[in-house]
C-alpha cells in the first residue's frame, strides 16, 4: 500500500488540545479534538485491504451484539475479515486490526500522531515504548464488552459516533487486583461486569473530529451509535507502565505463597522493587 503525503507538523492536534492533553496526561480521562478527518488509509475499502494482508493473530472480529459482560472472546462470525469491513453497514460485526504499523503506510500515520504529542508524554512518563496503533469498524449498535488494557491510548473517532463508559484506573472496585495479576501472567483481559458498578462509570459521547485519552488499565466498556463507526487508537507504553505491570505480577507471585500484598501505585509511584523482583523472579525461571 503506497502512503499518503506526510502530514504536516501539528496538522492533526491543535494547540488547545495538545495543551489539554498535557496538562491531564498520564492519569485523567479527558476529551480532545483532531482533524484528522476521512484519511485515505482510514476509508473502509483501505483498511479492509489491510485486514486481508495482516497475519491472522493481527484481526480480531466477532458479532457487535455483545453484552457489556462476557466470559472470554466471542467466536468470530464466520463472515470474511475482509467482507465484515467492506459491508460494516449490514454486517452487524465489530472487527479490530491490531498492530498496523506492520504495515509501512499506517506506520508513517501512527508516527506522525504521536510525534504531535511526544513533548507532553516524555515530559511525564519518558521516552514512548512499543508504540502500536489499532483500528476498530463497527455496526451500528455495536459494543465492545468491559475490559481493560496496558497502554496508554487515545481514542480517535473518525466516522460515526459512540459513547465509551470509563472507570477509574487502579480501583480493586472496578478490576479487582488479582484479575490484573492473571492477566499480566497471560490471562485475558475480559472483566467480570455488574450492573451495580455503573454508577461508578463516567460516559464519554465520542463523534467525528472527537478524541479520549484511556490512562494505563483504565476498565471500560464501549456502545456504538446508530451508524457504523471507525475509531483509531494510538497507543504506547512507558516504563512506569511496564513496572506497573511488572509489580502486578510480581504481586501474583507472592499470592501464590500465601501472602497478601499491596496493589502497586499509580503513576508518580515507580514500584520499581515490584518490578525488579519480578525481572529476577522471571530470570530465574519463577515467573
Amino acid at each position: 500500500m503506497n502512503a499518503p503525503a506526510t502530514l504536516p507538523p501539528g496538522a492533526v492536534f491543535a494547540d488547545t488540545a495538545r495543551s489539554a492533553f498535557a496538562g491531564n496526561y498520564p492519569e485523567v480521562p479527558h476529551k480532545l479534538t483532531h482533524t484528522l478527518g476521512a484519511h485515505p488509509l482510514m476509508e473502509l475499502e483501505a483498511l479492509a485491504a489491510l485486514a486481508e494482508a495482516l497475519p491472522a493473530a493481527s484481526i480480531e472480529y466477532n458479532a457487535a451484539d455483545q453484552p457489556i459482560g462476557i466470559d472470554g472472546k466471542p467466536a468470530p462470525t464466520g463472515i470474511p475479515i475482509g467482507r465484515t469491513i467492506r459491508e460494516i453497514e449490514t454486517a452487524r460485526s465489530w472487527a479490530v486490526l491490531k498492530n498496523i504499523e506492520q504495515d509501512p503506510a499506517y506506520a508513517a500515520l501512527l508516527a506522525d500522531l504521536l510525534a504531535e504529542i511526544r513533548p507532553a508524554i516524555e515530559a511525564r512518563t519518558g521516552r514512548m515504548l512499543k508504540t502500536q496503533g489499532f483500528v476498530f469498524v463497527t455496526s451500528a449498535g455495536g459494543v465492545t464488552p468491559y475490559h481493560f488494557d496496558p497502554e496508554h491510548n487515545i481514542l480517535m473517532q473518525l466516522r460515526g459516533s459512540k459513547v465509551m463508559t470509563q472507570f477509574p484506573a487502579g480501583d480493586a472496585t472496578y478490576a479487582p487486583d488479582e484479575v490484573h495479576e492473571t492477566y499480566h501472567t497471560g490471562g485475558g483481559r475480559e472483566l467480570k461486569w455488574r450492573e451495580d458498578l455503573l454508577a461508578g462509570g463516567h460516559e464519554f459521547p465520542l463523534k467525528a473530529g472527537e478524541a479520549l485519552y484511556v490512562p494505563v488499565m483504565a476498565p471500560h466498556f464501549v456502545r456504538n451509535g446508530q451508524e457504523p463507526s471507525v475509531s483509531l487508537s494510538i497507543t504506547w507504553r512507558s516504563e512506569w507502565s511496564f513496572a506497573e505491570a511488572d509489580a502486578r505480577a510480581f504481586n501474583g507471585l507472592l499470592r501464590k505463597f500465601g501472602l497478601k500484598p499491596s496493589s502497586p501505585g499509580r503513576w508518580p509511584a515507580a514500584n520499581r522493587a515490584k518490578a525488579l523482583g519480578w525481572r529476577i523472579a522471571r530470570k530465574l525461571g519463577a515467573g
